[in-house]
């Protein structure tokens, strides 16, 4: 019996990892993402369903968590939340449905934007390169594998 219960935990966690649930980015989710991720290099990754930079990133980013997988990821999904199931699905599409995922979850948009960056005005896609030190670049569009690689490699991106 307490093999079959071992096996149903281990299933479930199994099941639970498959889907990545996505948090919703509210007031106060920029400052949380920032101290989760304190003291160690992540992207942040702003994007949408609708925009075509966004998912050409998205390619690049599943090709960079390949081939390092040591990179820390965070996609943030400037989308509704009704779209829960097709921003899962785009994840998914990419290899991306394992990396943490938040989405907008207020609809004063404008606000969270504001607490994410006061200089972004809500161009997609919108990447930030934070280092160890929580210090960070912001980049408005498309994504230059050259640069990231660079950053990874502990160069300031650019």
């Amino acid at each position: 019996m307490k093999g079959v219960v071992a096996l149903l935990l281990c299933l479930c966690s199994v099941c639970a990892c498959a889907g990545q649930e996505h948090r919703p980015f509210v007031r106060g989710s920029q400052q949380a993402i920032v101290a989760a991720h304190q003291g160690k290099p992540f992207i942040l990754a702003l994007w949408s369903l609708d925009c075509t930079h966004c998912l050409d990133d998205m390619v690049l980013f599943d090709k960079l968590k390949k081939e390092y997988r040591d990179l820390d990821l965070v996609m943030v999904s400037t989308d509704t939340a009704q779209q829960k199931h097709q921003i899962a699905n785009m994840l998914q599409r990419h290899h991306l449905g394992n990396v943490e995922s938040w989405i907008f979850a207020d609809s004063f948009v404008e606000r969270l934007r504001y607490e994410v960056d006061a200089q972004w005005y809500g161009e997609l896609p919108r990447t930030y390169f934070f280092d160890a030190q929580g210090q960070s670049v912001a980049v408005s569009g498309k994504l230059k594998r050259s640069q990231i690689e660079r950053w990874i490699k502990g160069q300031p991106y650019g």
